[in-house]
């Protein structure tokens, strides 16, 4: 039976059980118990002699400013958003470089950027796809989990996973068989008062838990606030769209350029004409006909679309919400059969009997193929089959064929939807608050449309291979980096000196799919040029000293140029392609660097075509289409000043060393006057500056606002 205690208690049980060394494996980003284990870390803390390891990853804290403006704006938004959620003291230590040296942290995926200085993370930083994590912290001798559960008064023996099921369900069997070896595993599981309870796979017996805490967790609940879509991802979503075939499949990541994607298949769909409009004017013309014909389409997408992503994102909540994410698949492979022979319609349910036989159903039925019709849902009711006659719940009979027409008319008032379809798999869920709202509202039958699993059902073929194919059709997985090197190379982990700013997660799990599943397509999203402290530089690289996807994976490369389709192709095809979504101001050098390389003949020369791919044409084409250009198309958290200072605050970093005196003093001499942006000052508690110092803050941000406010 499950132990139920107090959070202390849980301690207190957790340390008399386990003899020796702790090895704590906790789930990545919003599902973790953050007080118990707080509770459970200060406590080992003070025992030098009890030794813990910590194996997770996405340890998640708190936006930080680094600057005086930016703590201006944050601090308020931050006390706003994240109200009481309890941040991991390990973290603070970890970032400090104070944890003790009876405890460890291991990680295989952190909070992008921030632990790029932390030595002791970078350390013991754990490379590892995300599919074989499970895998990796069994065989580190992991004895115990614990985890946030959401609970419903409607299912009283039964927890769910629910943001969570990714390694969770993948890592239970391993567990289990060493325990059933004679080891001691335990597990513990708190109720979150506010998570969404997801049924399905994600649905598990509450004594799949030995410990349970009696204190359910009410402190809110980690958010990741949508952040402004710049024209450069807008113009990349837009193009990544139009990649995206009907009928199809669809992995999208966190950030700006997965909720630009997500409203451009919404525009696609709701705004067909304009939608088409400006992406005729972004391409010039009939630039990339061939990818987007061969690949996806410019038409309303008329089947829909299945979901098949290892994070559950806002984006595909939005999709399922417009509509879009509407193609069921099935846990059967008989029902996924005759979904995609296209006898079931959005609800399931069968066009007709013929409709079944066609697809590939038996015409002349047998007791098996009956029992699997009631089972699946498509037959309802009381029927039974004896000696060639089908007998019908109002006691009429009629011959066992169902291509007989007089069979199908009696059966059609019987016809009912198919058991289990759903529009998306998911391994976690990370997303802003009011993204875990609206999960929280769905009714029970709109929920469990939206499956959460194991992991590696969703990051792998292994296992269920058929089933998954079946499933996967025409998938297009679409993952960001951050650098790409002019033969292929996608760079979206690491830097150059081996320090980690992430980690590859299961970017390379999708990669590799695309190249096993007919019909697939990875597609890599990618910002053309960076600019910081008034410093340009391109993203389309010679070389890098690092890469997550190595190039002989190499796909297709979207930027906010266009789209570069590399599979299959020459060094010399790869290297014009991708300068042909380049920023032009860096073609020269990239093409010198390949010809001194002798990868590009020495007179080659790119088609003129591409020689205007400059921010300057991206910024006409969004003034003459601003209502596909919204600056927060999937809502926002910031108030409408809060979101003129972070645009204002942005166009500073990127343009200004705010180090440099001179350079600051150049951009207050044109800054407007106070009362133009008495709103915007106030809340920034610059309406009445005392001393130079906060002089020149605010008119740095007068600059800024006066240099942003028609973006």
């Amino acid at each position: 039976m499950p132990h139920s205690c107090t959070l202390e208690q849980a301690v207190d049980h957790v340390l008399s059980e386990l003899e020796g060394p702790i090895h704590l494996g906790l789930p990545l980003g919003l599902g973790k118990p953050n007080r118990w284990v707080n509770a459970l870390y200060a406590r080992v803390r003070e025992m030098p002699e009890r030794h813990l390891t910590i194996y997770t990853a996405l340890c998640l804290g708190r936006p930080r400013a680094g600057q005086e403006l930016q703590r201006r704006l944050l601090d308020p938004f931050v006390a706003r958003v994240y109200g009481d959620y309890p941040e991991l003291d390990f973290l603070a230590d970890l970032h400090a470089g104070s944890l003790p040296a009876n405890v460890r942290v291991e990680q295989f995926f952190f909070q992008p950027g921030s632990l790029l200085d932390c030595e002791p993370a970078q350390q013991d930083y754990i490379s590892s796809n995300y599919s074989h994590v499970a895998r990796d912290l069994n065989a580190k001798g992991l004895n115990l989990v614990a985890q946030l559960v959401a609970a419903d008064d409607q299912r009283p023996e039964h927890f769910s996973l629910s943001c969570n099921p990714d390694v969770t369900l993948d890592l239970l069997p391993l567990l289990q068989r060493r325990r059933a070896a004679g080891e001691k595993v335990l597990s513990v599981a708190q109720i979150h008062h506010d998570l969404p309870y997801m049924a399905g796979d994600a649905q598990l017996p509450r004594d799949t838990f030995d410990i349970h805490i009696v204190e359910d967790e009410r402190t809110t609940l980690f958010s990741t606030p949508n952040m402004p879509v710049t024209t450069q991802d807008h113009c990349i979503g837009l193009f990544a769209s139009c990649l995206v075939r009907d009928g199809g499949t669809l992995q999208i990541g966190i950030g700006a350029m997965g909720d630009a994607l997500a409203a451009a298949l919404i525009a696609r769909q709701a705004d067909n004409a304009r939608y088409r409009a400006v992406l005729q004017a972004l391409r010039g013309g009939d630039g990339w006909a061939g990818e987007i014909a061969a690949n996806g389409g410019l038409a309303p997408l008329e089947q829909g679309l299945y979901g098949c992503s290892e994070m559950f994102v806002n984006g595909l909540l939005a999709l399922a919400e417009a509509g879009l994410l509407r193609r069921a698949v099935y846990p059967d492979l008989r029902l996924q059969r005759l979904a995609l022979a296209g006898a079931l319609d959005a609800s399931g349910r069968p066009h007709s009997v013929q409709a079944l036989v066609d697809a590939g159903l038996p015409a002349r039925l047998q007791s098996g193929d009956l029992g699997w019709l009631s089972g699946s849902g498509l037959l309802q009711g009381d029927l039974q089959l004896e000696e060639g006659w089908l007998y019908l719940p109002d006691g009429s009979r009629t011959v066992a064929d169902l291509s007989d027409p007089q069979t199908q008319a009696c059966l059609a008032p019987y016809l009912g939807a198919a058991q289990g379809g759903v529009v998306l798999h998911g391994g976690f869920f990370l997303g802003p608050g009011a993204f875990y709202s609206r999960l929280r509202e769905l009714d029970d039958a709109a929920r469990q449309r939206f499956a959460m699993t194991g992991i590696r059902y969703i990051n792998e073929l292994y296992g269920q291979e058929e089933l998954k194919r079946l499933q996967r059709r025409d998938a297009r997985f679409m993952n960001t980096v951050f650098t790409m090197t002019l033969l292929g190379a996608g760079v979206a982990d690491q830097l150059e000196d081996g320090r980690v700013l992430s980690g590859v997660g299961g970017q390379y799990n999708f990669v590799a799919q695309a190249h096993a599943l007919e019909g697939a397509r990875s597609i890599l999203l990618l910002r053309s040029w960076r600019e910081s402290g008034g410093q340009v530089s391109s993203n389309i690289v010679w070389d890098y000293g690092h890469a997550t996807i190595p190039r002989h994976l190499r796909d297709m490369v979207v930027t906010e140029y266009g789209i570069a389709d590399l599979r299959g192709k020459t060094d010399a095809q790869v290297i014009e392609a991708l300068l042909a979504i380049s920023d032009s101001r860096f073609q020269p050098e990239l093409i010198a660097q390949a010809q001194q390389a002798g990868k590009l003949a020495a007179d080659f020369r790119l088609d003129a075509r591409f020689s205007n791919n400059l921010p300057e044409r991206l910024d006409k084409v969004r003034a003459d289409f601003p209502a596909l250009f919204p600056e927060y198309p999937l809502g926002s958290d910031f108030s409408s000043v809060e979101a003129d200072l972070v645009r204002a605050l942005g166009w500073l970093k990127s343009k200004l060393h705010l180090s440099e005196a001179l350079e600051l003093g150049k951009a207050t001499l044109d800054a407007p006057e106070p009362l133009a942006y008495a709103e915007h000052l106030r809340r920034m508690g610059l309406e009445a500056p005392d001393g130079v110092r906060e002089t020149l803050y605010q008119r740095l941000l007068l600059a800024g606002l006066q240099a942003t406010a028609s973006a």
